[in-house]
């Protein structure tokens, strides 16, 4: 029996009532922050991050970081908790987050988990798949094609031969991109098969609450993010980060733009149209992410950032059910 398994049936014998992780999911700038903090502050709970841009010290503005105020209002986890030299995985993540719970547990029933990293947020709620190692040669290979050739023609063959991962992956960021096609090539598989969501016990409920908006409405307040972002010192925030591009960690939206106009690829009216455009790519990507997958034994449920009143009337409906 594994060490969660225990630890379940644990909670299950001596505490009748069951710890409960909260889960706010939702694409970028649709309120996911300001909600957790409300909940938090609702049942006096501590919130952990799921944005996996938002462990990184190095990346304020463009990450949409919260604010001294908003840290300050209720305990946080995982936010600044790396540098962007660091090699983390989300593998590292499931077991630190894991161990972060455990020790919240012991005092305080409920924790409140934000973010719109899918991955990190299925890591911890239901454990990871378990892929193929895949032989050097081939990711070297794959180095070699995005050096040389770019990032364009790994996502075009990535459509080709895994269209079902194509449609949910971030696909501007190019570890994910490189990580489908090397098992792909190695195996002649899809990266998606290898997908199996064997589910791992945790001791602990899950929460699902996905936030929606009128698409249109949501593309309009990722507009005015950036260029509040812009106002508030972006572009400096990238200069200094520029000697360092070609690190994992800022090979993401908000950054690898401006990175090119540095380069003197594109202009600046440029880059920031593409900043724009890419983050609404990004939102678009994370909304098809979480609509495509369900939670094991669960469903995402449906909610507007304001429906504070409404979310806790599911949550106490959810304990309802399990006294």
């Amino acid at each position: 029996m594994s060490i969660n398994s225990k630890k379940a049936i644990e909670l299950t014998t001596h505490n009748p009532k069951p710890k409960t992780l909260l889960v706010i999911a939702g694409p970028t700038a649709i309120g996911k922050t300001t909600l957790a903090i409300q909940l938090a502050q609702h049942y006096k709970c501590d919130i952990l991050s799921a944005d996996s841009r938002q462990f990184y010290r190095e990346m304020n503005i463009g990450t949409a970081k919260p604010d001294a105020e908003e840290l300050a209002a209720a305990p946080h986890h995982f936010i600044d908790s790396l540098s962007i030299e660091d090699a983390y995985s989300i593998g590292d993540y499931e077991r630190d987050a894991l161990k972060k719970l455990e020790d919240i547990f012991t005092t305080n029933d409920t924790a409140v988990l934000v973010g719109g990293s899918g991955m990190y947020i299925k890591a911890l709620c239901e454990g990871l798949d378990v892929f193929p190692d895949v032989p050097e040669e081939v990711k070297v290979q794959l180095e070699k094609e995005l050096e040389e050739s770019g990032l364009a023609p790994l996502e075009a063959e990535l459509k080709e031969k895994d269209l079902q991962y194509f449609t949910e992956v971030d696909s501007s960021n190019s570890r994910r991109v490189l990580r489908a096609l090397s098992v792909i090539r190695a195996t002649g598989k899809t990266f998606s098969s290898f997908r199996t969501r064997n589910i791992s016990p945790r001791p602990f409920r899950c929460i699902y609450i996905a936030l929606t908006s009128d698409r249109e409405k949501l593309y309009e307040r990722i507009n005015l993010r950036v260029d509040k972002m812009l106002e508030a010192g972006l572009l400096d925030e990238v200069k200094d980060l520029y000697p360092k591009r070609s690190l994992k960690s800022l090979q993401t939206v908000g950054y690898q733009e401006f990175f090119k106009h540095f380069d003197g690829e594109i202009s600046m009216e440029e880059a920031i149209e593409l900043v724009k455009r890419n983050s609404r790519r990004y939102a678009k990507r994370q909304m098809t992410w979480f609509r495509n997958q369900q939670p094991s034994g669960a469903q995402w449920r449906y909610f507007e950032a304001n429906d504070f009143d409404k979310i806790v009337s599911l949550v106490e409906e959810k304990e309802s059910e399990v006294r």
